[in-house]
C-alpha cells in the first residue's frame, strides 16, 4: 500500500517538474534560445544622412530612465536593459526624431541588441500667421495646419503656427477649421529662405472669386510665362507627341485627366457630386493661370474636342478673367458662355479676345460649367492652349505664328512675339530628375499626374518652355530629363534638334547660370543661347565646363563633350557647364538651351539634365 502511494507521489512530482519546465520553456521561446537571458545592453552607430558618424545624439528608451548620448563616432550603449518591446529615441536638434522598435528577438545569445539609426537633417520650418476675414483681419486661432496626416499643429490666440524639424522639400500645407472653407498652399524648396525658413501667412474666411480660390489664392497663382501649352498625343506636322504633354503641369480645380486627345476637365459626377446644383456662373471644373497680356499675344486660342456629350447636352464652357488690380476683384467672363459636341477626332478652335488687359497681369481661368443637378457628366479636352496677336492665325497642330527673330534663327520655331511676351521667370533653380514616374506610359491618366508631379520640385519641363524642332524627348528618363537629336539627321550646328527656353531679369547675384548633365554613349552637341528683347542673339561660351567638353571647331559656338557620370544617388558625379551672363545685367533676356546633331553616325545625341541653377 506504501509502495503505491509513493509511486503516486513521484508521478505526480514528475507531472509538476514538467509542467513547469514547459511555462519556463514559453518564457524563453521570447528571448530566441537566450536561457533565462532577463537583462541585456543595447548598442549601436547613429549616422546623418550623408553616412557621416553623428555625435551629440540623444537616446532614450520608452518607460525606462536609461538615456545616452552619442559620441564623435556615433556611438552609444545602454545597459542593464531589460530583454523585452520598446522603443528606441533618437534626438538631435535640427535632425528628424527617429524611433526603432526594439524585441526580444533583437537581443543576441551574449544579451546584446545591435540597433543603429540614420537620422536626416531636418532645420528646416513653415512658419506664419493666420488672419480671419470675416472679423476684421483678426488672428485666427484653432486652425488646424498639417503638411501630413500625422504632422499638423494648432494656431494660438495670435493665429501664429509653425512646424519644425523639417528636411529641405516640397510640401503641401492645408488650413483646416469649422466653418471656414479648407485652404492648400504649396511651399516649393526655393520659398525655404537660406534653406531653413518659409513664411506662408493665410487668410481665411475671404470671399470666393473663382471656386475655392480667394483673392489670396489668385495672388499666388502660377505664371504662365509661356504663349503655347500643349497635351495629348499629337504627331502631324511638328514633334509634339506622347513625350511632350506638358499641360498637365498646369494648376487644375476640380477634376481632370489627361488623356490620348489632350487634357480633359470633366464634370465632377461622384454620388455626393451629383447633389451640386447647375450654375453657369461658377465652374465646375478649370485650370487657371497669372498672364501678362500684350499686343504680342492678346489673342487666346484653345483648340479641344468633347467625349460624352450630344446635342441636347453639349459641354459649357467658357473664360474668366481676374484683374487683382481692382480694388474689389470679380471674375469677368470674356464674351458669353459656350458651347460644344465634337465628339469626333476633328478638334473645334475657339478664340476668345483679351485686348482689354493689354498691358496688365491677369488671372486667366477656362473652364467647364455644370448644366444639370443629377447624374450629369461629360469631358471638355483640351489639346492646346495658346496666345497669339490676332485672329484667324493659329489652328491645330501649327508652330506658333509671328515673325522670325534673325535668318540665324529661321529654323527655330520662336519668333518675336514669343520672345517679346515671354515672362521673366521668378524662380532660380530647376530640377531634371522627375519625383514621379509612369510604370506604364500607355496609360495617359498615370503618364498626366507623373508630369503634374514636376510642380512639387520646380522640374525644368514645368518651368521652362520646350521646343521639339526635329526630335521628342525621353521625360522620365531616371538620371534626368533628357533631350536628344534624330539619328539619321545631317550635321547641323545651327538649328537645335530640340531646345529648352526661359527669360530671365539679369542683375548682379542673378547672371550666373550653371547646370549639371550628362551624356549617353558618346559625344553630345550642345550649345547656349541668348536673346535679347530687341532680337539681338548670342551664343555664350561656358566659363567652366567638364574636361571633356570642348568648342567646336566651326561649331557656331557649339560644345561637344562626352561624360556619361551622374545618377540621382551620385548628383556630383554629372559634368557641369557654368555661362556668365552679367554682360546682360539690367536686363530681360531669353536664354536658350540646345541640343545638336554633331555627329555623323546614326547614333542619337542625348542630353540629360539633371539640374539647372541661376545665381
Amino acid at each position: 500500500m506504501k509502495l503505491n502511494q509513493l509511486f503516486r507521489a513521484f508521478v505526480l512530482t514528475a507531472m509538476v517538474g514538467t509542467l513547469a519546465c514547459v511555462t519556463s520553456s514559453c518564457s524563453d521561446d521570447d528571448t530566441e534560445g537566450n536561457g533565462a537571458l532577463t537583462v541585456g545592453k543595447i548598442t549601436g552607430i547613429v549616422s546623418d544622412d550623408f553616412d557621416q558618424p553623428l555625435t551629440g545624439v540623444s537616446v532614450s528608451v520608452e518607460g525606462s530612465e536609461q538615456t545616452a548620448t552619442t559620441g564623435a563616432d556615433g556611438s552609444y550603449t545602454l545597459t542593464d536593459m531589460p530583454v523585452g518591446t520598446y522603443v528606441v529615441t533618437f534626438k538631435k536638434a535640427d535632425y528628424q526624431t527617429v524611433g526603432i522598435t526594439v524585441t526580444p528577438k533583437k537581443f543576441n545569445a551574449d544579451g546584446v541588441a545591435t540597433v543603429n539609426a540614420s537620422l536626416e537633417y531636418a532645420a528646416a520650418k513653415i512658419v506664419g500667421t493666420v488672419l480671419d476675414a470675416k472679423n476684421g483681419m483678426a488672428p485666427l486661432a484653432g486652425v488646424k495646419v498639417s503638411i501630413s496626416e500625422t504632422l499638423s499643429m494648432t494656431t494660438g490666440s495670435d493665429g501664429k503656427f509653425a512646424i519644425e524639424n523639417l528636411s529641405l522639400d516640397a510640401y503641401t500645407v492645408t488650413f483646416t477649421k469649422t466653418d471656414y472653407a479648407t485652404i492648400t498652399k504649396s511651399v516649393s524648396r526655393d520659398q525655404f529662405v537660406d534653406g531653413l525658413v518659409a513664411t506662408i501667412d493665410v487668410t481665411m474666411g475671404a470671399k470666393e472669386i473663382l471656386r475655392g480660390k480667394t483673392i489670396e489664392d489668385l495672388r499666388a497663382a502660377d505664371k504662365w510665362y509661356y504663349n503655347d501649352y500643349r497635351g495629348g498625343n499629337h504627331g502631324g506636322g511638328s514633334f509634339w507627341d506622347w513625350s511632350c504633354t506638358y499641360m498637365p503641369t498646369l494648376d487644375f480645380v476640380g477634376q481632370w485627366q489627361n488623356q490620348n486627345e489632350g487634357v480633359a476637365l470633366q464634370i465632377r459626377n461622384g454620388a455626393e457630386d451629383q447633389q451640386n446644383p447647375k450654375d453657369e456662373n461658377v465652374f465646375d471644373t478649370y485650370v487657371y493661370g497669372s498672364k501678362k497680356i500684350t499686343e504680342d499675344n492678346k489673342i487666346l486660342v484653345l483648340v479641344m474636342r468633347t467625349h460624352n456629350t450630344t446635342d441636347d447636352k453639349p459641354a459649357v464652357y467658357g473664360v474668366q478673367v481676374v484683374d487683382l488690380s481692382q480694388a474689389e476683384p470679380e471674375a469677368v467672363k470674356v464674351g458669353e458662355n459656350k458651347t460644344l459636341n465634337n465628339g469626333t477626332n476633328d478638334y473645334t478652335t475657339v478664340e476668345f479676345d483679351l485686348s482689354d488687359y493689354v498691358g496688365k497681369e491677369v488671372i486667366i481661368a477656362i473652364g467647364h460649367y455644370r448644366m444639370a443637378k443629377g447624374d450629369y457628366y461629360n469631358q471638355l479636352v483640351f489639346n492646346r492652349i495658346a496666345f497669339v496677336k490676332e485672329t484667324g492665325v493659329l489652328s491645330g497642330n501649327d508652330w506658333m505664328p509671328g515673325a522670325a527673330i534673325s535668318q540665324e534663327l529661321l529654323d527655330w520655331k520662336l519668333t518675336k512675339e514669343m520672345v517679346r511676351s515671354t515672362m521673366p521667370h521668378t524662380k532660380n533653380s530647376f530640377k531634371g530628375i522627375s519625383p514621379q514616374r509612369p510604370s506604364n506610359n500607355d496609360n495617359r491618366g498615370e503618364v498626366g499626374l507623373a508630369y503634374h508631379s514636376w510642380r512639387e520640385n520646380s522640374h525644368i519641363g514645368a518651368e521652362w518652355a520646350f521646343m521639339p524642332v526635329r526630335k521628342d524627348t525621353e521625360p522620365f528618363a531616371s538620371e534626368g530629363f533628357v533631350m536628344k537629336t534624330q539619328g539619321s539627321d545631317p550635321v547641323d550646328f545651327n538649328t537645335p534638334q530640340a531646345y529648352y527656353y526661359a527669360k530671365f531679369s539679369i542683375a548682379a547675384g542673378r547672371n550666373s547660370l550653371a547646370f549639371k548633365c550628362r551624356s549617353f554613349g558618346g559625344k553630345t552637341t550642345i550649345k547656349l543661347t541668348v536673346i535679347t528683347e530687341e532680337g539681338a542673339v548670342a551664343h555664350i561660351a561656358p566659363t567652366s565646363y567638364p574636361a571633356s567638353a570642348s568648342a567646336v571647331a566651326d561649331g557656331a559656338g557649339c560644345w561637344a563633350f562626352n561624360h556619361d557620370n551622374g545618377g540621382p544617388g551620385t548628383p556630383n558625379d554629372y559634368g557641369t557647364f557654368v555661362y556668365d551672363l552679367s554682360a546682360y545685367n539690367g536686363q530681360d533676356v531669353v536664354v536658350a538651351l540646345g541640343v545638336y546633331k554633331g555627329t555623323t553616325d546614326n547614333r542619337e545625341e542625348k542630353l540629360c539634365i539633371y539640374g539647372l541653377d541661376l545665381n
